[in-house]
């Protein structure tokens, strides 16, 4: 990640809100436009215009390409690490429960110390008495 970083942080800019807003205008239509307007550089360069730098719109244009390939390949990454992160919290709280359960057992008993791990705990299930506070919402990616 760090090499990731250091990288995209030589080649790309920090924009303000503003600045998103300005250049975010080109949208899925006007895209069209990019590359139509490219295909007939590429194809009949003599209908293209010169005051357009064609070596630089084409460097333009393959910069993004290259962003918008590697936008893909990292969003299925952060969708993985997002899976791998709900297994786990999912398996975390299920041992937790299990613990639970466990130290009601034990409180049932009498066993020391467990009396009030249960009442610490139990204020986190709404619905069984506790003063509770509400589980979070889950949340899906």
């Amino acid at each position: 990640m760090t090499i990731i970083e250091t990288v995209l942080l030589s080649v790309t800019q920090n924009l303000t809100s503003e600045e998103r807003q300005k250049f975010g205008s080109v949208n899925e239509t006007n895209k069209l436009l990019v590359n139509k307007a490219r295909d007939y550089n590429l194809s009949q360069p003599s209908l293209s215009s010169t005051d357009v730098d064609w070596e630089e719109y084409e460097l333009d244009f393959q910069d993004r390409a290259f962003s918008d390939t590697t936008e893909q390949r990292m969003s299925a990454a952060l969708r993985m690490l997002t899976d791998f992160k709900i297994v786990h919290d999912f398996d975390n709280y299920q041992d937790a429960l299990t613990d639970y359960d466990y130290s009601k057992y034990k409180a049932g008993t009498k066993t020391p110390g467990f009396t009030e791990k249960v009442a610490d705990m139990k204020v986190l299930f709404p619905n069984s008495g506790g003063a509770g506070i509400p589980p979070l919402p889950k949340t899906e990616s």
